[in-house]
This record gives C-alpha cells, sequence and structure tokens, in this order.
C-alpha cells in the first residue's frame, strides 16, 4: 500500500455539486439530488459545505436534510461571505449532542465551533513558524533542565506546538540523544500552552521518548464514521490527492482522489515504532492548561496503557477530534471528521483529560523552565517527594510560540 502526504486540490464548486452524478463507480446521495445545480458562488459555497459535512463529518447522522437546513435561505444574504460561511457551520455543528444534551462542538465564544472552522486559503505557504536551527541548539524544543535526585534523572523540555515534522525533526532526534545520554528516567513535558498542530510531529516525539518494550503496540488510531469508511462519501472524488510537492498521484492508471484513501480503523491504527536511542523513561510528567489540545492531548492519551503519567497543572482543553482539509472555493474547510481512540479505546475527553495534580493559575514572569516557577517546581516536588534535588544544569530561554489549536492528519494510505 502507498503511503504519501496529501495536499487537497482545487475544483469548482459546481463540479462539487454534481460530483456523484458525473461518477458512474458510486451513487448519489439525495441530498446531492435535492440541492440546486445552479445559483451565485456564494450559495453554491453555502451548499458545498453542507453537502461536505452531510458526508465526512464524525456525527453526520444528526445533520437534518438539505430541505430542512435549506442553507440558502438562510446565510445567503450574510454580509461578508466569509461570516455567512461560518454562522452555516456553526449551525451544523451544534446538532450532535452528547448524552448530557450538550453539543460536541459546544464553545464558549459566540458563533464558533469548538472544533471544525474555515478559513480563506492563503496565497502563500503556511509556515509553522518554527524552523530548525543548525546554530543554536533547541530553538523549538526549548528550555532544557536537568536535575538528579538520588537514583532520578529528570529532565524538563518545553515543546510548544507540533509544527510540520520536517521542520524540528532533526533537533527532536538531537533532543532524544542527550536525554539518552543522560540516561533519564522522568521527563517532564511542559505542553501548557501546546494547541496541537500535525499528527505526525506528536507520533514522532512519542516513538522518540517511548521504552523499547512498547516497540508495536498500539499507540492510536483514527476512527472515521462508518460512512466514511465504507466509501460512501462520495464528494471526496472531488479532492485530488496530491503529494507533497502539490502534483497529482497517479493511481491504477488514474489520477488518485482522496475518494481512494483508506479510511478504515485498521488503516488508520498507529503503532509505537521505537526512534533513537532514549529507552531509560520510568514516568512522564506533563504539565498541561486548559490551551493544552489536540495533537498534545493525543500524546498524553497515547501513553496512558503503558507507563505511569502523571498531569499537572489544569484540565486540558478536551479535543480528540481530527481534521484534514477539504477545499471549497478560496476556502479551507476543517470538519471533525476521525475521533481519536487510544490502546485500551478511549478518547472520550471532550472536556478535557483531569490532572493529577490541580493547581491555580499563575500569573508570574518567571519562564517555564525556572525551577522555581510555581507549576514546575510543582512537578519536580511530584517527582522528588522528600528527597534532595540536585541542579545539573541550567535552562537557556528562548521566545515562547503559539500556535493554533488543532489537530491535522497528513498521512494517509491507499486502498
Amino acid at each position: 500500500m502507498s503511503r504519501i502526504r496529501p495536499i487537497t486540490g482545487l475544483f469548482f464548486i459546481t463540479a462539487v455539486i454534481s460530483a456523484c452524478q458525473q461518477n458512474s463507480r458510486t451513487a448519489t446521495s439525495p441530498d446531492e439530488l435535492i440541492s440546486p445545480k445552479t445559483g451565485s458562488k456564494k450559495e453554491l459555497t453555502l451548499d458545498s459545505i453542507y453537502l461536505y459535512a452531510k458526508q465526512l463529518y464524525r456525527w453526520q447522522e444528526s445533520l437534518p436534510s438539505y430541505n430542512t437546513f435549506d442553507p440558502r435561505k438562510k446565510y445567503a444574504q450574510i454580509e461578508p461571505e466569509q461570516t455567512a460561511y461560518e454562522r452555516e457551520l456553526f449551525a451544523l455543528s451544534q446538532y450532535a449532542l452528547r448524552k448530557n444534551d450538550k453539543p460536541y462542538e459546544w464553545s464558549t465564544i459566540p458563533n464558533k465551533p469548538k472544533y471544525s472552522y474555515l478559513e480563506r486559503r492563503r496565497t502563500e505557504k503556511k509556515s509553522s513558524g518554527h524552523m530548525a536551527s543548525t546554530t543554536t541548539p533547541y530553538r523549538y524544543a526549548t528550555h532544557l533542565s536537568y536535575w538528579a535526585a538520588g537514583n532520578k534523572r529528570i529532565a524538563y523540555v518545553y515543546i510548544p506546538s507540533f509544527p510540520q515534522l520536517f521542520t524540528v525533526q532533526a533537533e527532536l532526534d538531537q533532543l532524544a540523544a542527550e536525554l539518552a545520554q543522560q540516561q533519564v528516567t522522568h521527563l517532564i513535558l511542559d505542553l501548557r500552552h501546546n494547541g496541537g498542530g500535525y499528527v505526525e510531529t506528536a507520533e514522532y516525539l512519542a516513538n522518540l521518548i517511548s521504552p523499547t518494550r512498547l516497540d508495536k503496540k498500539v499507540m492510536f488510531s483514527e476512527q472515521f464514521h462508518p460512512n466514511v469508511q465504507q466509501g460512501k462519501a462520495t464528494l471526496l472524488l472531488r479532492q485530488p490527492y496530491l503529494d507533497a510537492s502539490g502534483k497529482v498521484v497517479q493511481y491504477k492508471g488514474r489520477s488518485a482522489t482522496m475518494a481512494d484513501v483508506d479510511y478504515s480503523e485498521k488503516a488508520n491504527t498507529h503503532y509505537f515504532n521505537k526512534k533513537g536511542h532514549f529507552n531509560s523513561l520510568q514516568q512522564l510528567s506533563c504539565i498541561v492548561s486548559g490551551r493544552t489540545a489536540s495533537a498534545s492531548e493525543l500524546l498524553i492519551s497515547s501513553f496512558k496503557p503503558y507507563i505511569p503519567i502523571r498531569l499537572i497543572g489544569q484540565q486540558t482543553f478536551g479535543k480528540p477530534i481530527g481534521f484534514f482539509s477539504i477545499r471549497v472555493g478560496a476556502f479551507d474547510i476543517y470538519l471533525a471528521s476521525f475521533l481519536i481512540r487510544n490502546a485500551n479505546g478511549w478518547s472520550d475527553y471532550f472536556d478535557g483529560i483531569p490532572v493529577d495534580l490541580p493547581l491555580a493559575p499563575v500569573e508570574t514572569s518567571r519562564h517555564p523552565g525556572d525551577p522555581n516557577e510555581a507549576w514546575l517546581a510543582a512537578a519536580l516536588k511530584d517527582i522528588v517527594r522528600d528527597q534532595g534535588i540536585k541542579a545539573l544544569s541550567s535552562a537557556t530561554y528562548f521566545p515562547m510560540a503559539t500556535e493554533e489549536n488543532l489537530l491535522l492528519k497528513t498521512n494517509f494510505k491507499l486502498k
């Protein structure tokens, strides 16, 4: 099976609306027959957002029919156009209810879903803002410090986000090599500002710090809606499957589309694949907050079935949901598309992952990495207990970066 990074391509809105009718390999859904085939660009875009949600949304069965939802009547008069699309997406996101009758995508921000979102496509290539440096180490994984307490070797590192792997892979490799050299037994990852990012980067870090005994064990799985797994998301025929350089992938003698992806849970189950030589980890501690989300929560969840893990700070954001981009006209749409499940099948942290050591919010001028900073001091005390502690190195501080709150899937397998 081929494993390539797709970057979804451009298409015409009118083609999207009639996608399934134009392809004899798949059936046409009732909503596509009902939705108008003509209209303004704005009306067709509103239709497309609805139709994609109806086929790709993780809780699509909760959505009303096209005629009941009537996107043109409700949103076509709203200006500017992006606001119209955002209001439509918010409305779609509020139908799926949890057992407590609260929407999965309930948010404290008016008219904004907790997970799904859209944005106007940028003309320039999106950068993570974190480029690996060959002159100054740890410009991404910063504030690295070491301590000793009895037979415990403690390390601390601040991870602000999970940008594209190629920008930070060399730096993460260097970090793991140093952890191995120091024979670290207790690792503190500071994820308090980590809003997530790319699945592949969080997975790579997990493979660097995991003990060898976890090799080949399930790390996590991505569970798409059964209709998507069964190939019923026919509009994906209109999303080209491109390689990392933006070229159309040839597959079975034709141009591949996102409909050629294998969305089964088996094909989207990730296993530990040990990397590097750091193999002495006994306990993982994570400093977290309400800003800790998505890929950083995935990393925490993946280790929970296997090793002692302590969470210090405040309950995380709660985002066991992932995305891949769908292009609709000039916009990229990110629908909550798949559920993240760990080896125990656990994914129920929509309200956040609770902490083991709850702490009050900190307003301080002290840097993360400063052992006198309240949350790090608490994490160290939690590890050391009554033992004395000796500093083995001091941290070098760099500006803290911020990233978007998301979890992006870029690696797929073709059928």
